[in-house]
């Protein structure tokens, strides 16, 4: 797997990186620790080197696979963490405060097995705490060598250029793929102008894309608080995914594969995260890196995308509210 550069000051990562909320968190089922921890080690040995925790998946559970996992290749791997939810929890509420972050980063770092965090995030932009504390407060960790880069999460632009000022920013992480395109109003040119990488979450539009989504959730899903997949809006937007298979067909690669590949072909500073727990999904994602996208596939894609309407929120009205507007 090829690499590419998230930011300007050396932070380089796989071309495709592992969202490892979904091993413990994400559908009410989840991986037991043994089995997570070897779809992770499946993961590294096939070349990803970029894997994306926080404290507030579990809480703290997926923070201690992670660490368990990627200990044995610790020097070859990046490691990704967040803090910023009160009591690791964004349904408690907010809590950037520079002495939060550090006490997040000391407990982070033991779950992670790790002395160093390579990227540290914001997970959410706290309105309570100016940007230009929690920017120092990292700039300050990194001194110590107990961060190496770091990074925002679902930032408005005001916010990014604010923090960028005080340490710069390698990488932004916001949800971003052919279910959801709003940063390419404000956000990627931005990103593009002052030399930040762009770490797309939910890059399958939290699995829809993949196709197989196609009736109500089970109970114990937590995707059932997001308004786009109440079981109404799912039957609505299929028309995205009958669509993009049709395109996926004549390429001879699944709807996922082009969905990923879509996205990588964006821009070279662009490192998706896709989430899994099966390693025949894994190599599906891995073999994304391998598909050529011409510009009449991309134009008809974009054409394609522009002329449906999806309906439902992205987010439940608490969740809604955290997102930094200023």
């Amino acid at each position: 797997m090829q690499k590419r550069k998230l930011g300007n000051i050396g932070l380089e990562v796989s071309e495709l990186g592992f969202g490892c909320m979904s091993l413990n968190f994400l559908d009410g089922k989840g991986l037991d620790k043994k089995d997570a921890i070897t779809l992770l080690h499946n993961a590294v040995e096939r070349g990803v080197t970029f894997f994306d925790t926080a404290e507030a998946y579990g809480p703290y559970t997926n923070e201690e696979i992670v660490g368990e996992a990627l200990q044995p290749y610790r020097k070859d791997v990046v490691i990704a963490t967040k803090f910023g939810c009160k009591d690791a929890s964004p349904a408690v509420g907010l809590d950037s405060r520079p002495e939060t972050i550090r006490a997040v980063t000391e407990a982070s770092l033991k779950r992670l097995k790790t002395d160093y965090i390579d990227l540290l995030y914001q997970h959410r932009v706290d309105p309570n705490v100016p940007i230009e504390d929690v920017a120092g407060t990292v700039k300050d960790l990194i001194k110590e060598g107990k961060v190496k880069y770091f990074g925002l999460s679902e930032a408005s632009v005001t916010t990014i250029r604010r923090a960028h000022s005080v340490q710069p920013v390698s990488a932004l992480q916001s949800e971003y793929s052919l279910f959801w395109r709003e940063p390419e109003n404000e956000i990627i040119p931005t990103l593009e102008e002052l030399g930040i990488g762009f770490v797309p979450f939910s890059p399958l539009g939290k699995g829809f894309l993949t196709g197989i989504i196609n009736k109500k959730l089970e109970d114990v899903d937590r995707r059932n608080i997001i308004p786009r997949f109440s079981e109404e809006n799912i039957k609505a937007n299929l028309v995205l995914v009958d669509a993009l298979s049709e395109i996926a067909q004549q390429k001879n690669v699944t709807t996922a594969q082009l969905a990923l590949s879509w996205l990588l072909a964006q821009k070279p500073w662009i490192v998706p995260i896709p989430a899994t727990t099966k390693l025949h999904r894994l190599e599906e994602n891995m073999a994304s890196t391998n598909i050529v996208l011409t510009a009449d596939e991309l134009a008809k894609i974009d054409t394609m995308v522009n002329g449906i309407t999806l309906v439902g929120d992205r987010y439940p009205e608490f969740l809604e509210k955290q997102i930094d507007r200023s």
